[in-house]
């Protein structure tokens, strides 16, 4: 399966070049997405030899996740991998994804953090619990981890999606996107690293954000 591991970074000159370069060990596409980093980010990604999309400004992990999904359409890939460039999701767990994804009917696989929430923020863990609850009862399948940005996404999903977000909730988009045009989307346990830095999400814009994607969707499937 030709698969391209897509990395959305902003600011991440301290891990992008340990993940990609456990990326590229595997035979795999690295492609970053510099968010318009003021560091080293780029720089440190092509050392490693990933391949690096620039964006002159800050323009969100949606925006910067489908300028990836783009590049792995218009170059064939059978499937994308997305996971964060500041070494929270572990590139050991790919190849446990790409196995699953060779026998599996499912087009998505998303990473699941709760089977083993010990060390996960409390905050961050009430706020994940709710927005998976609300975004699979949209969806209408169960969903355990949907903030999860470690996925396999199978290139007849991409196809098929046409986006209108570009922040944070890009990624429950094509959760319910996905869902509605009939695609299975199955768990897989992974392992997290929570290293205490900040969260580069504003828990007061971007959940606002996030409710108002799901009250626009939840409106045009009753009208």
């Amino acid at each position: 399966m030709k698969t391209c591991v897509i990395i959305p970074a902003y600011n991440e000159e301290g891990e992008i070049e340990k993940v990609t370069r456990e990326i590229i060990k595997q035979g795999l596409t690295a492609l970053v997405i510099d968010d318009g980093s003021s560091d080293n980010t780029a720089k440190f990604a092509q050392q490693s030899g990933a391949l690096v999309i620039k964006n002159e400004v800050n323009e969100g992990k949606g925006a910067s996740l489908i300028k990836g999904f783009n590049y792995a359409r218009e170059n064939n890939f059978d499937a994308v991998i997305t996971m964060d460039g500041d070494g929270q999701h572990s590139p050991a767990d790919i190849p446990f994804f790409l196995r699953l994804a060779t026998y599996s009917d499912s087009a998505i696989l998303v990473g699941n953090r709760m089977l083993k929430t010990k060390n996960m923020p409390f905050l961050r863990l009430l706020t994940n619990k709710f927005m998976s609850w609300l975004i699979s009862l949209v969806a209408k399948q169960k969903i355990p981890d949907t903030q999860c940005g470690f996925r396999l996404i199978k290139k007849e999903v991409l196809n098929k999606i046409d986006f209108s977000t570009t922040k944070y909730e890009t990624e429950s988009e094509i959760l319910i996107k996905s869902s509605r045009k009939g695609f299975k989307i199955e768990s897989v346990p992974i392992t997290t690293i929570y290293r205490g830095e900040k969260s580069q999400i504003n828990p007061f814009v971007d959940t606002l954000r996030f409710l108002n994607y799901i009250i626009k969707e939840i409106w045009t499937t009753r009208h």
